[in-house]
């Protein structure tokens, strides 16, 4: 397989992985709730989450990364929040690539302590496909909330309670980037329930380069 290629400030991708030997990597809900808080955390500071759906033996984003001026900006916001440096004058940027790789470790380390186990939790590297234009992010987000009906998870992905999908037609407060997505869908929640309606999750996503992947 082709090397993945590099994380670039202000490009979309499509982010997804699975357990190793197809191994399952949420056994329970806690499970789930802690992997979204490690995401928040180490992700939450470089990248706009647009869309996202876990499963228990994968899991796929929707996000783009945040230029460094950007990631300033969160950090000013967030950290301000906490009482530090308002300024940030020892600030420096962080590497997306670098904090997917403290989330993975950081969540791995801590399934395998919970449930007696040893070695790699997820297979690597993880995917990563830009994503350059509005069709595609369209067709993508439905791609992502329809999979667990896709793999048998859910009879209908609507109820599947760890995707975006509700998230982003609800009114209450979310990390997922509501107002971007709809923007793609004419700024309308209707319209974006609909696209769900028309569109399939068997529509290809993943490029050749990705065979091991392609029954995600």
């Amino acid at each position: 397989m082709s090397s993945p290629p590099p994380l670039i400030p202000c490009v979309y991708y499509h982010i997804f992985n699975r357990g190793n030997n197809r191994e399952v990597v949420f056994r329970e809900e806690r499970n789930y709730f802690y992997f979204l808080t490690l995401y928040a955390k180490y992700i939450g500071p470089v990248a706009d989450t647009l869309a996202y759906c876990l499963m228990s033996n994968h899991f796929h984003f929707l996000l783009r990364l945040l230029t460094e001026e950007e990631q300033k900006q969160w950090a000013i916001t967030n950290e301000a929040l906490e009482d530090t440096d308002p300024e940030l004058n020892d600030w420096q940027p962080k590497s997306p690539s670098r904090q997917f790789s403290h989330f993975f470790n950081a969540y791995a380390k801590a399934f395998n302590k919970m449930y007696g186990r040893t070695g790699s939790l997820f297979e690597h590297p993880f995917g990563r496909i830009p994503v350059t234009s509005d069709s595609y992010l369209r067709n993508l987000v439905v791609y992502i909330h329809q999979n667990p009906r896709k793999h048998a998870f859910a009879d209908d992905f609507r109820t599947w309670p760890f995707s975006s999908y509700r998230a982003i037609l609800s009114d209450q407060p979310t990390k997922v980037n509501r107002a971007h997505v709809l923007g793609w869908f004419d700024h309308s929640r209707e319209r974006f329930a609909a696209s769900h309606d028309v569109m399939h999750a068997s529509t290809p996503i993943l490029p050749a380069m990705w065979d091991k992947f392609r029954d995600l």
